[in-house]
């Protein structure tokens, strides 16, 4: 397998990435490359000092340009075309050089830019109308998907009805959820809440035998065991990622400082139990979200990534291919009703 990695991308690059690649060496087959994009430079320098200096596992397609976190993604990706994530992107292509082409591209950097990136460049999946982010919260009860988290920030209905197929096999395949529950992000429980948005939504939900579809559930409910799957656009969905973040480890911080301040030995008995927990519920343990619905397989990491949610992210990418997760999706787009002709006529940029 081949892996385009976006060196520059993200708050701790490209030292982070760099060393996330490096640490994820252990898990490459003889076969297996990471294909590392960016400042060539900076690329050989890090290998060097890394000790991994002419390594087969590792490629470099070198790039000038680097798209900041805070950048217009479409301006950023027509004003700077070789930048990492024009190149990451384009790497995962059909049009790539059979010798150059990638099964799989990861980047930790401007989420709008790599979104834009893989739809211009990768295309969609047969059937698919938008793809959306998913990424998984883990709670006392198990984990749970909730999708979209930033690639669709203004949705129609009918994404949203697709991203409960998308997210369900994501769940299923993945994390072994077997029949996930599906349910849709509102304001209440009762049916006569939230946005047209949200209604419409609903009502091709539960028209659908296809999806295990469950009903409205409320964002305290993401944790209270009521569905495996949520479904939201890519507004509210990317706060409610940033929020259950702070709150994990806001929470976590203020038990080790109370327990600490009650009784220092009591604190240094609980602290694995503490790190346990915590890492549990740490995101750099899942690595990259999928961007489903992508023609192929697309990793978005956390802007904030570390080396080891590189290494988490790379093993991700190898689970995601060894389950046929594309495959299933496509399968399961050509059963629904959901799939139409319109869908092939709309535009694929954000």
């Amino acid at each position: 397998m081949r892996i385009a990695l976006d060196v520059m991308g993200g708050d701790n690059a490209p030292d982070a990435i760099l060393d996330g690649a490096v640490a994820a060496l252990d898990l490459l087959g003889a076969d297996d490359r990471i294909v590392l994009v960016g400042d060539e430079g900076s690329i050989v320098e890090g290998l060097r000092e890394s000790g991994v200096a002419g390594d087969v596992h590792f490629e470099i397609e070198p790039t000038t340009q680097i798209i900041g976190m805070s950048e217009t993604p479409t301006v950023a990706l027509r004003e700077k075309p070789d930048s990492s994530i024009a190149k990451w992107g384009w790497l995962g292509s059909r049009k790539a050089p059979d010798d150059k082409r990638c099964d799989v591209i990861i980047s930790a950097g401007n989420t709008g830019a790599c979104v834009a990136a893989a739809q211009m460049r990768m295309r969609r999946l047969p059937g698919v109308h938008r793809p959306g982010i998913a990424v998984t919260l883990p709670t006392f009860f198990g984990p749970v998907v909730v999708c979209d988290v930033g690639a669709n920030i203004a949705p129609k209905p009918m994404h949203l009805h697709q991203y409960g197929h998308m997210a369900g096999i994501y769940a299923n395949k993945v994390l072994g959820v077997d029949n996930p529950r599906i349910a849709l992000l509102s304001v209440g429980s009762e049916e006569g809440k939230g946005t047209s948005m949200v209604k419409d939504t609903a009502k091709l939900m539960k028209a659908d035998p296809e999806i295990n579809y469950v009903g409205y559930v409320e964002g305290r409910e993401l944790f209270d065991n009521k569905c495996d799957v949520c479904i939201t656009e890519g507004f509210t969905g990317n706060v409610v990622l940033k929020l259950a973040e702070g709150m994990a480890s806001g929470v976590f911080k203020t038990i080790a400082r109370e327990l600490f301040e009650y009784d220092p030995e009591i604190a240094m008995k609980f602290e694995p139990v503490v790190k346990s927990i915590y890492k549990k519920h740490d995101y750099h343990e899942y690595g990259g979200a999928p961007l489903l619905g992508a023609n192929g397989t697309c990793l978005i990491a956390h802007g904030s990534s570390e080396a080891r949610t590189i290494r988490a992210a790379v093993r991700a990418a190898f689970t995601f291919q060894r389950l046929g997760v594309n495959d299933a999706i496509i399968k399961a787009l050509a059963k629904s009703d959901s799939t139409s002709a319109s869908a092939d006529t709309e535009d694929v940029a954000p």
